[in-house]
């Protein structure tokens, strides 16, 4: 009897440890997710949110954890690399063109996947050279509609089990998919009303807002920043020969050719009209008449079809480099207001020497700056 009473306390005594254990681990783990969430509920942007859960793996103790987004018009890639996001650098971040792997993975169920690496079930959510032994794969999903998938691999086989509690995991990614949510629209509602809608290049707003952070910039740095204003030329004889649409599609096919002879961090804006304005970081007088040729004789030889006729056009640059001194008694609105009228000098004098040129204003200094504000 006395033997039989000892065994049960035994018993009982190492339930209560592994209870106490339990309790441990599972406190552990709470702290973990909300210090996750913490994180993820303090950043600014969509790049930052993607980088931020690629990075979470210490938080959880894993091998490997993806980000999976549903990206039906690449444009998630674009917010991503014009925020300097590298696509390259991160594989774990995986892109679909539409929702058929999460269809195929789950059918209509949104209930997260745990258990054993299956290839058919998986493979789609893992860019990994070691195949994981066990995964958790949840799918993203807000208001009915399927966002992407968190995707989490350990190369410990019972790390994730068909039999496991998934409150914590289905918490964290509604989290995520709230967070995911916000920034997208946040992203697009940003670039719907500082993007032009017709060419698809930023609009005059946006180049004012970063035109004084981009002289910030460069009175940081030293570096050069060198400014061009483009013009269309014998525009409205384009519309008024061949039509208001065909005009559309030059402008259209002329902002593509500019935007491809610029590089990801290169800000270019339509100003108004057939006029653009360009920003580019470190680039010094030389190198921007470079650029600016190779532009214009890009355009030069374009060939757009509109209305079954075949249209050509040039284009007139002028050009203006601004290079920072130590100090600057001028604020950096009066410096890119500066700036952009020496190019705009520059391209007045590309149009009235007979158009199809490049015009550089030359090396605009801080104190060449200073004297034209008091003209």
């Amino acid at each position: 009897m006395e033997e039989d009473l000892t065994t049960d306390l035994v018993v009982l005594q190492s339930h209560l440890e592994g209870m106490l254990d339990r309790v441990h681990s599972n406190s552990n783990t709470l702290r973990r997710f909300q210090m996750f969430e913490r994180g993820l509920l303090d950043l600014n942007s969509l790049a930052e949110m993607v980088e931020y859960v690629l990075n979470a793996q210490d938080f959880f103790d894993l091998d490997y954890i993806g980000f999976c987004l549903i990206d039906a018009k690449d444009e998630l890639k674009k917010f991503l690399q014009e925020d300097g996001f590298e696509l390259k650098e991160n594989p774990q971040l995986i892109f679909f063109n539409d929702n058929e792997a999460l269809q195929a993975a789950f059918g209509g169920s949104n209930s997260p996947y745990l258990g054993k690496f299956k290839s058919l079930k998986c493979a789609s959510f893992f860019a990994v050279n070691e195949q994981p032994s066990s995964v958790a794969v949840i799918p993203l999903v807000r208001r009915g509609q399927c966002l992407g998938a968190l995707s989490m691999g350990s190369l410990t086989a019972d790390r994730f089990t068909d039999t496991m509690a998934t409150d914590f995991i289905e918490h964290m990614t509604s989290v995520v998919g709230v967070c995911l949510e916000n920034h997208l629209n946040y992203e697009m509602m940003k670039r719907t009303s500082l993007i032009d809608t017709l060419t698809g290049v930023n609009n005059r707003r946006f180049l004012e807002q970063r035109l004084g952070e981009e002289i910030d910039r460069v009175q940081r740095s030293s570096e050069p920043l060198s400014c061009f204003f483009l013009d269309v030329d014998f525009f409205k004889k384009v519309n008024d020969t061949y039509g208001h649409q065909a005009g559309d599609q030059v402008l259209v096919a002329v902002a593509n050719v500019i935007r491809e002879q610029l590089r990801n961090n290169d800000v270019l804006a339509r100003y108004g009209g057939e006029e653009f304005v360009a920003l580019l970081a470190n680039i010094d007088e030389a190198m921007a008449v470079d650029i600016a040729e190779r532009i214009r004789k890009k355009i030069k030889a374009l060939v757009i079809e509109a209305q079954n006729e075949v249209v050509s056009v040039t284009i007139s640059i002028g050009s203006a480099t601004y290079k920072p001194a130590k100090r600057s008694h001028l604020s950096s609105t009066e410096i890119g207001a500066d700036l952009i009228h020496q190019a705009d000098e520059a391209l007045y004098k590309a149009k009235n020497s007979g158009r199809d040129k490049v015009v550089s204003a030359g090396i605009m200094s801080d104190h060449l700056a200073l004297t034209n504000l008091f003209k």
